[in-house]
């Protein structure tokens, strides 16, 4: 299928936007009907030559939005930014919840369905290994929270004699050092945590990936985001897995553990990341600060 079967012109007014790479079947073209993408352009397939049944899932896109200089503004609009992302991965979302996709990242556009079927043909074989290993897969992402103790509020400064007889200065300090403490036995607590989920992955995942921990508004909840990791699953070993990390802060004061997905597998597609690393533009996912592997 080229640009002009979906009445875009295939000149220097529109880019390749893609999303993803999967296998050309009946499935996949059924989960694509009526589908849009980035500023609502029409989702569809850029393959053909050597890649087999291996194709993009791409759409077109205004070049005056996706050249360098108008991603470096675009940068700077969040409004923007946040629309590219979600349509982004809605159509992964789409595709993923029907078939096997490997997500690219945010803004990988080629100048043009050609440049586009050059690299696809060029890392085919990269391509259909980490389809074939993703197969049947899905991803969770588990994230570990410690949170503000209640016993141990921010101490104030020394002011008035204490209940306990100490002078002012001494019970000051001995509210700092009760909720040093306290922090110290909830970091605790959660490496506890964190060791019995690296054990359920163990038992159960196929694959584990680390992620920043966020910090402030991107942490999305009360407390101190501690870890954040993914973990690769086969679909039929997911309920054992997410069973075994939803008990995993049951008897643990101070640590709240969270569990989200399934998801296509944002999180394993590194070894891609590099292969169709954008010849023209690329914008790292680390610039829009969404969810781990480029998720809302």
């Amino acid at each position: 299928m080229t640009a002009e079967d979906n009445g875009y012109v295939a000149d220097n007014t529109y880019v390749t936007y893609v999303y993803a790479v999967a296998r050309d079947t009946g499935v996949l073209r059924k989960s694509m009907a009526g589908l849009v993408g980035v500023a609502g352009a029409p989702v569809r397939l850029v393959s053909g030559g050597d890649a087999g049944d291996i194709t993009f899932v791409a759409s077109s896109a205004s070049a005056l939005d996706f050249d360098e200089q108008a991603l470096r503004r675009h940068l700077e609009d969040l409004e923007w930014l946040e629309a590219v992302a979600r349509a982004h991965n809605a159509v992964i979302e789409t595709l993923g919840a029907a078939t096997t996709v490997l997500p690219l990242r945010l803004a990988t556009v080629y100048l043009g369905d050609d440049r586009a079927r050059d690299a696809l043909e060029s890392d085919r074989a990269e391509f259909a290994r980490l389809l074939t290993r993703l197969e049947g897969h899905v991803e969770w992402g588990v994230k570990i929270y410690v949170e503000a103790p209640e016993e141990a509020p921010e101490p104030t400064a020394p002011s008035a004699a204490s209940d306990t007889g100490l002078s002012p200065g001494r019970a000051y300090l001995r509210r700092r050092r009760d909720q040093r403490h306290l922090r110290d036995d909830a970091h605790l607590a959660a490496r506890t945590a964190a060791e019995r989920i690296e054990a359920a992955g163990r038992a159960y995942a196929t694959d584990r990936a680390r992620h920043r921990v966020q910090q402030g508004e991107l942490a999305g909840s009360n407390g101190e985001n501690v870890v954040n990791d993914a973990y690769l699953l086969a679909e039929d070993r997911a309920d054992a897995f997410r069973a075994e990390v939803a008990q995993a802060a049951d008897d643990l004061p101070g640590v709240r553990v969270e569990i989200t997905g399934p998801w296509a597998p944002y999180s394993f597609t590194a070894p891609v990341d590099t292969a169709v690393d954008v010849e023209d533009v690329d914008v790292e996912d680390e610039d829009m600060d969404v969810e781990e592997g480029g998720r809302p």
